[in-house]
């Protein structure tokens, strides 16, 4: 009887050593996976002193077969659309993008910056999920990928009142892009 009350307190105290473990290793655990979930891995992601140069649409301009460089054109379309305040026009251009070319990561990843622009956090999240997708799909899981990424995730978790997560999105997209992203907001042109 001795030997096994023993026994049970030896394994509480170890269940509260664990627990006490656990919860010390688990936020940051938790913070990886939801960068990860976000679409930006944090393995091979420069360091903190180093920065990144972000995608642009224009980059993947002459990439693709026909149809992804007709999505891509309308995309271009869209931002200098939005660059120039016509947002009806700009939504327009991004969607005909997705039609041409469904498995295009550009045209979700500035829809979902066009939504937004327009307070639609609620609309612009699955398509960050979506171009995130995409751009793995393709091979393109880059920091210059992800930090858009990031930032836009950021936006609209800011957007949606979790300001306090939103934080840890927005600060990151600065450290790696901060030309891009030190004011927190990515403009049409700087997509573009």
């Amino acid at each position: 009887m001795i030997a096994i009350r023993d026994r049970s307190r030896l394994a509480a105290r170890r269940r509260g050593t664990l627990t006490s473990l656990l919860g010390l290793v688990l936020p940051p655990i938790a913070l990886l996976a939801l960068l990860f979930v976000a679409g930006c891995a944090t393995f091979g992601q420069p360091g903190r002193d180093e920065f990144v140069d972000p995608i642009r649409v224009s980059d993947a301009a002459q990439t693709g077969d026909p149809a992804r460089r007709a999505s891509i054109r309308l995309v271009l379309q869209g931002l200098d659309a939005d660059t120039d305040g016509h947002t009806e026009r700009a939504q327009g251009s991004y969607e005909r993008a997705i039609q041409v070319d469904p498995t295009n990561p550009y045209a979700y990843l500035a829809l979902a910056r066009h939504y937004l622009d327009g307070y639609q956090a609620e609309r612009a999240l699955p398509l960050l999920d979506q171009a995130a997708a995409l751009f793995e799909a393709e091979g393109m899981r880059e920091p210059r990928v992800g930090v858009h990424l990031i930032g836009l995730r950021g936006r609209a978790m800011h957007a949606s009142g979790q300001a306090a997560d939103a934080i840890i999105y927005l600060d990151r997209a600065a450290e790696l892009a901060p030309r891009i992203w030190g004011d927190g907001y990515l403009a049409p042109e700087e997509l573009r």
